[in-house]
């Protein structure tokens, strides 16, 4: 930890990320339709009661066969056996296959008695009640067996397994319409400034429209939250007092501001902060992103006292979405379930020069791509942090170093992507 102009304390990235995940931890559980688990993380582990698949059935399209009575077939030497029956997917035949016979059978369907392989039909010519084989198959060929997929009783799904489109349609397999997950974390989410207004309101000299609550609120869909949105609060104590005190009242499991907590702002964001709970800290040795204020908000709700993590970032769009993929991101994966929290990144060749940089970790927006077998990292234009057009253009940040003075082109940089 270092100061700032003698000001506030300013941490490093790793410092903060710490402290903000000191204060969350998994949410309670629910049990949910499978279909809505997407991105969510299992809070029980499951059990096969069967196996998959539970019969053994064919791989393709064919003949099941005694495979004996195909050793020797050739092109030149076909062998003939006597079709006895036809069996489609989701049937079954009393007819059993012995020597001398096949069964027409088609994929999934399950193997009859007494066959122990499938001939494909491209391998294969019927004429009439009798079909021709042009190639010998050996005993399982073609066969799926009972439990090569899962064997009942064994643990498929692990509790804290994040839940993608596989997992969901392996808990389909098993036959579970419901699974217990971590629920959602609800996010409120407050812009502040009275220079802001909506997005359909008309813009009149001094004012800009509010992008942060917005991208801000998609982030938090993103990442399977929940966003409570607070709309915009003016400066003014009561008005601001009064939104956070709101969003509390909803259920919020975190408190978003963005606005207010640079230290030229004037100073209603952070008075009100501080009035209404505990700060632990106001400055990250980033950019963009450095002012970053973090803590916790008390309010009476219902008579009772409820305390949240409240996250005051910038107001720049930049700003507000980077500090949020840095800190908002694996706050919401924590609450979530989820175990493992970093991104990945890649080492990138930047493909552009950045000829100043001061002693913060500088994100950059860049649009990373491999080329000749080695990824590339080009900035997506200016780097000021009101460019939300850079972050439109980009599809991950490169990282450069806190001890960097610059960064030539070519350098080799760590990148993260965004998705």
């Amino acid at each position: 930890m270092r100061r700032d102009h003698g000001l506030y304390p300013i941490l490093s990235v790793e410092e903060a990320l710490a402290m903000v995940l000191g204060a969350f931890g998994p949410l309670d559980v629910e049990s949910i339709p499978i279909l809505d688990a997407l991105g969510r993380v299992l809070a029980e582990d499951v059990h096969a009661k069967g196996d998959i698949p539970p019969h053994a059935n064919t791989a393709m399209d064919g003949y099941a066969v005694i495979a004996a009575d195909t050793y020797g077939a050739s092109q030149e030497s076909p062998k003939s056996l006597r079709v006895i029956d036809n069996l489609a997917a989701g049937y079954v035949t009393d007819s059993a296959v012995m020597q001398g016979t096949a069964i027409r059978i088609m994929t999934g369907a399950p193997m009859p008695d007494g066959a122990d392989a499938v001939i494909p039909f491209e391998d294969t010519h019927q004429e009439g009640d009798v079909v021709l084989l042009f190639a010998a198959v050996e005993a399982g060929a073609n066969v799926r067996f009972a439990g090569e997929d899962v064997r009942d009783g064994t643990k498929v799904l692990a509790r804290g397994t994040p839940i993608r489109p596989q997992e969901i349609g392996m808990l389909a397999a098993l036959g579970h319409s419901r699974v217990r997950v971590h629920r959602r974390p609800r996010v409120a989410i407050l812009a502040t400034g009275d220079e802001l207004v909506d997005i359909d309101a008309p813009l009149t000299p001094g004012k800009i429209r509010n992008a942060n609550g917005y991208s801000n609120a998609a982030q938090v869909l993103k990442y399977c939250g929940a966003p409570l949105m607070l709309g915009i609060a003016r400066d003014n104590i009561d008005d601001l007092t009064s939104k956070i005190h709101a969003g509390l009242a909803q259920g919020a499991d975190l408190l978003l501001t963005s606005g207010g907590v640079s230290v030229g702002d004037f100073d209603v964001v952070k008075q009100v902060l501080v009035a209404e709970g505990e700060m632990t800290f106001w400055r990250v040795r980033m950019k963009p992103g450095k002012p970053l204020a973090f803590g916790r908000i008390t309010a009476e709700v219902d008579g009772q006292s409820r305390t949240v993590p409240v996250l005051g970032m910038p107001g720049n769009p930049v700003s507000a979405m980077v500090s949020f993929e840095l800190f908002v991101r694996p706050a919401l994966l924590t609450m979530l379930g989820y175990t493992e929290l970093a991104k990945p990144t890649v080492e990138a060749v930047l493909d552009d020069a950045l000829d100043r940089k001061d002693d913060r970790r500088h994100y950059v927006r860049v649009r990373i791509e491999a080329r000749d077998g080695v990824y590339h990292a080009a900035l997506t234009g200016e780097q000021g942090s009101g460019i939300l057009n850079s972050m439109v253009l980009a599809n991950g940040l490169a990282i450069i170093p806190e001890d960097w003075t610059h960064a030539p082109a070519g350098a080799r940089v760590r990148a993260m992507f965004f998705d």
